[in-house]
């Protein structure tokens, strides 16, 4: 014992320069014991010290007066001429320090030399405890270049921001503008301005861009989203040169007509009846045939697979196909145009059906009907009656009777299944854009144009379905209700490639086969179709798609993303036309009917809105709200409840669980 004390341990009168969790500081010993000391640091507050990590040890400076010296010192210091000084060997802080000084440092000097060098990666790159080396001219130069752009970077971005925050969106940023909302690099200076300019305005990227112009409006908002995601190189066709090699196939001596709507240009169906001297009724239903022009792996189907399916919205379209091979193969009147024909011989009194071939030919269709200049007068009442004129009308009467006989046959076959007889009383809305302005039509599922299309597009979807696996040839199915799990239990629609049943539409199987001019799945099975029509038993060898075939599990995967997808847009465009509406007519009030839990759909348009306050009301119960206020760029609604009507609850109002098909 010394004094009192461990010999371990003595009293020290010192001071230390060191470094702490990368940090420098200073301090007074207290103690020492072994290779560790116990130091108080300026402020008062003591730490424990390793030896190791001692720096500079000094008794001549107050430690808070070396570390006020020692940064300015650091300050003074000429980084570059540093850099020069000391040459291209691993170096210690000290040799330095008598190279840039002149002499042996001063602890002040020592330490804002350290102080300098540790600030100064670029320039020096730590080797150990004290040592250093200079980075190469090559490394050093790459750096400053960097550290220069950032600070250039960080000038533009404040301009940016300041445009931006005055309603000038930056013309170098317009043109990702897009790219900004939907799939931004956030490391990028352009987002980071964005960003910055929206937190300090309070507003959101979209609201920035439409208010300063660099989007047009809430609906080139939407639409551009959709664009960027699905069509990043735009929506034309590049075709160097179009060769649509069409076989010769025999004339159908028929009169054919389709039904569509005023603005179907990819017309896929058509109808003929022919009266048969034995009393029976030959109908036809054509569908336009574009597989006979291309082959898998075409050019062009390379495109249509791409693509999937024509993208539609109000007032516009994306095509599957292009517009010169549409129009070769849609089944406008007055040409010839080959098809697809399933010829039905049925008994006209009971609507049975007698017969059915398949065949691979020409047609002439004699008019395109449309439903906008007949559903006035093609009406149940008048069908009944036998009462006005319009063209194809005898013919129409017969598929008339005809399609209320496959329905009658389809309600007890979904029965059977334990389903519920099909409601389709919630009206389709057609919507019409001419220069901004928008209307919106309402039609009922039940008209009987509707229904006479629908009833024998389902009929050949099942014919041909059956046909195809008839034959042993796979192809593109949907199938509802069948099997096990999830599918099955909520009685979801799901796509296969294997037949079977589609309970919500009351058939055995349902292949999507009628519209191959905007569906690729339609497409692809009608090369498998003409596969068996042109190869019968040998159908299996010659498809282009063959059982468990993976390239068709692909397709059906793919389209069923696709589809949903452009299903979605769809309704998000619709939604969007529907606020144009409110605006357009100033409507403030309206009727409205429940169709979930804390949702109604207006009655005179498609509009859905969430409103709490109906959540103990039954479904199809109608009510009156007030339209508070609305907002196209995020399409929401803010709605109140005035009044709940005295009608009685119609459910059929509501939304169905069964998924529409055609």
């Amino acid at each position: 014992m010394e004094g009192g004390r461990s010999r371990f341990q003595k009293k020290c009168c010192m001071n230390l320069f060191f470094e702490e969790s990368g940090d420098f500081r200073t301090g007074s010993v207290l103690t020492q014991m072994g290779e560790a000391f116990q130091v108080e640091l300026p402020g008062g507050k003591r730490t424990k010290v390793r030896a190791r990590d001692v720096l500079l040890q000094y008794t001549a400076y107050d430690p808070a007066q070396l570390m006020s010296e020692a940064q300015e010192i650091a300050e003074e210091i000429d980084l570059d001429f540093l850099w020069e000084v000391a040459g291209e060997e691993e170096f210690g802080f000290a040799e330095l320090g008598a190279e840039y000084f002149g002499h042996a440092p001063r602890p002040p000097e020592a330490a804002g030399l350290l102080i300098r060098l540790h600030a100064a990666p670029m320039y020096f790159y730590k080797k150990g405890k004290g040592r250093y080396k200079a980075a190469p001219e090559k490394s050093l130069k790459a750096a400053l270049a960097s550290i220069e752009k950032k600070r250039q970077q960080a000038i533009i971005q404040e301009q940016y921001v300041e445009q931006m925050k005055a309603g000038v969106f930056p013309e170098a940023m317009k043109p990702l503008a897009v790219q900004l909302l939907c799939k931004p690099d956030k490391n990028s200076m352009e987002y980071k301005a964005l960003t910055q300019a929206c937190t300090e305005l309070q507003t959101t990227p979209e609201r920035l861009m439409v208010r300063t112009g660099v989007i047009a409006s809430p609906r080139q908002l939407h639409l551009s989203r959709f664009l960027l995601e699905y069509f990043p190189k735009g929506t034309g066709f590049s075709f160097q040169n179009m060769d649509i090699s069409i076989p010769a196939l025999p004339m159908a001596n028929v009169q054919a007509f389709s039904i569509d709507d005023v603005t179907t240009t990819e017309i896929d169906d058509a109808f003929s009846v022919t009266r048969l001297p034995d009393g029976h009724v030959k109908v036809g239903i054509h569908i336009a045939a574009p597989a006979i022009g291309m082959a898998p792996g075409d050019e062009i189907d390379v495109v249509a697979r791409q693509r999937m399916a024509t993208v539609y919205m109000p007032g516009d379209k994306i095509t599957m196909l292009p517009d010169d091979y549409v129009r070769v193969f849609t089944l406008g009147a007055g040409e010839k145009k080959p098809a697809v024909s399933l010829y039905a011989t049925i008994n006209p009194e009971d609507g049975q059906l007698v017969s059915a071939e398949t065949r691979l030919e020409c047609i002439q269709v004699h008019v395109n009907l449309r439903h906008n200049d007949l559903e006035h007068v093609v009406t149940e009442e008048n069908l009944s009656r036998n009462a006005g004129d319009y063209p194809h009308k005898d013919d129409i009467g017969i598929l008339w009777r005809w399609a209320q006989a496959l329905e009658k046959v389809r309600m007890a076959k979904r029965e059977s299944f334990g389903l519920r007889p099909e409601q389709a009383n919630r009206p389709d809305y057609n919507f019409y854009i001419h220069d901004g302005k928008v209307t919106i039509e309402q039609r009922q599922r039940t008209a009987p144009l509707d229904r006479i299309v629908a009833e024998l597009m389902i009929f050949v979807n099942s014919t041909w379905g059956r046909l195809m696996q008839e034959h042993g040839v796979p192809g593109v199915y949907r199938s509802q209700g069948e099997g096990n799990g999830r599918w099955a239990a909520r009685r979801l629609v799901r796509m296969q490639t294997h037949p079977a049943p589609h309970q919500g539409l009351g058939v055995d199987q349902y292949s999507w086969s009628t519209s191959p001019l905007r569906r690729y799945t339609d497409l692809v099975n009608q090369w498998q179709i003409l596969a068996c029509v042109q190869h019968g038993v040998t159908a299996p060898f010659s498809a282009p798609f063959r059982q468990r075939d993976a390239d068709l599990f692909a397709i059906v995967s793919a389209f069923d993303s696709a589809h949903t997808a452009y299903s979605e847009f769809q309704s998000t465009m619709e939604r969007y036309w529907c606020l144009r509406w409110l605006s357009q007519n100033d409507v403030r009030q309206a009727k409205a009917v429940v169709i979930r839990d804390e949702v109604v759909r207006l009655l005179d348009i498609p509009l859905t809105i969430s409103l709490q306050a109906v959540r103990s009301l039954a479904r199809g119960t109608q009510v009156t709200i007030d339209l508070l206020r609305w907002d196209e760029v995020d399409l929401s609604v803010e709605a109140r409840l005035v009044d709940v009507s005295a009608v009685a609850a119609d459910a059929d109002m509501a939304e169905s669980d069964d998924e529409i098909e055609e």
